[in-house]
């Protein structure tokens, strides 16, 4: 498989760090899940029930061991596990790493090779670096809930934890970069994202308009805040969605919808007039779509080259088609809990197989792990009777 050849040892917990996590595991990165033993877990809640449908799609392809890290002998076991990884991944808050000792300073010592990757809340330095993250807290102050919702409305949440997803993804990718330059020097590095960074990164042309053009976006619904006509229309039995900006793309909505009369009106005649005269364009569109049900407009409207579709329930986009042909479920067997349809990665590669594995138990691969990585049998049993596996 594409990322076999790594070993990634997973310290994380919720969101952020298991998806970035799970992005290696799903090609093939031998990824071990290191959770505290039962008996001292303090993390419960943490992630969602383990038999839940959340904490089964997050932590598929990965093996679990368990690991006291508060214990010397438990710190001892993981530096070993470490000497012989490529990857760290942890998302603790930065004071809490440097108790357990799993700093990249510490961990390099051991392994000049080791990648570190750490996600926190609000970045590793700075007057903010020791609060406690989450994304909704992230979403807020990183600018999204501010353009997110009706003109009016006052702050909106995202409908999915975006800062959690995206923190993630860019975490992951730093790993393949901190990886990819580790074929050149020979050494690793420390790679580290906060939920607060990646929401102003994923802010993208927002932000933009304010660091350059200086002008402070605001909520604009369903509304694109710069590209008309694009927004939901009321069909004869649902809700249609247009995305139509720029002048060859009106050209051809007027055509289609037969509005000749308008499509000239110099009160229509640029983009910036357009999006100044919002209203009344969206009105004339208005009274026209609702006349034809969703299909008729979504086949009109996309013979013409005009981007349209359905607004969906998540039941409702399953069953499409196309979502259908594209096969967005990850088929695996619980032993436990049966037969699971996750999701899979969306991502395609020519030569490429995903992996298919479901989440494991914890502590399910302790003794295996362990004994790959040199442990003996009497070390192990050792080990647990101290209860630091």
């Amino acid at each position: 498989m594409p990322l076999q050849r790594f070993t990634v040892l997973d310290l994380t917990r919720v969101r952020s760090g298991p998806l970035a996590v799970r992005q290696l595991a799903d090609w093939g990165a031998n990824v071990i899940k290191i959770e505290a033993p039962e008996a001292v877990d303090s993390s419960k809640g943490m992630g969602g029930e383990r038999d839940g449908s959340d904490f089964q799609n997050t932590h598929r392809n990965k093996r679990s061991i368990t690991l006291n890290l508060k214990q010397p002998d438990g710190r001892a076991l993981f530096y070993a596990l470490a000497a012989q990884a490529d990857v760290v991944v942890e998302n603790y808050r930065p004071d809490v790493k440097e108790r357990l000792g799993i700093d990249y300073d510490s961990l390099k010592a051991v392994n000049k090779r080791i990648v570190l990757a750490s996600i926190s809340g609000f970045g590793q330095s700075g007057p903010y670096a020791r609060r406690p993250g989450f994304d909704q807290i992230a979403q807020g102050m990183g600018g999204l809930m501010s353009v997110t919702g009706l003109p009016g409305q006052g702050p909106v949440r995202a409908g999915i934890p975006v800062a959690d997803l995206s923190t993630g993804l860019y975490a992951a990718i730093g790993i393949l970069i901190a990886l990819l330059e580790r074929e050149a020097s020979g050494e690793g590095q420390w790679v580290h994202t906060s939920l607060l960074e990646a929401q102003i990164a994923m802010m993208d042309f927002q932000a933009t308009r304010w660091l350059i053009d200086k002008e402070r976006p605001g909520q604009a619904g369903n509304n694109h805040p710069t590209s008309i006509p694009t927004g939901l229309f009321r069909a004869r039995d649902g809700v249609l969605n247009l995305a139509g900006g720029g002048e060859s793309m009106w050209r051809r909505i007027c055509a289609a919808l037969e509005l000749g009369d308008v499509v000239d009106r110099p009160d229509f005649s640029s983009e910036e007039l357009r999006s100044k005269n919002r209203d009344a364009l969206n009105a004339i569109l208005q009274e026209r779509f609702i006349q034809e049900p969703v299909g008729h407009w979504v086949r009109l409207l996309n013979q013409a080259g005009v981007p349209c579709g359905p607004v969906y329930g998540v039941d409702e986009m399953f069953s499409d088609p196309q979502v259908e042909a594209l096969d967005m479920r990850l088929k695996v067997q619980h032993e436990r809990l049966g037969a699971l349809d996750l999701l899979r990665s969306p991502i395609s590669l020519s030569r490429g197989k995903r992996r298919a594995e479901p989440t494991p138990e914890r502590g399910e691969h302790t003794d295996a792990v362990l004994k790959e990585f040199g442990v003996s049998s009497e070390q192990i049993a050792e080990l647990r009777a101290q209860n630091v596996i």
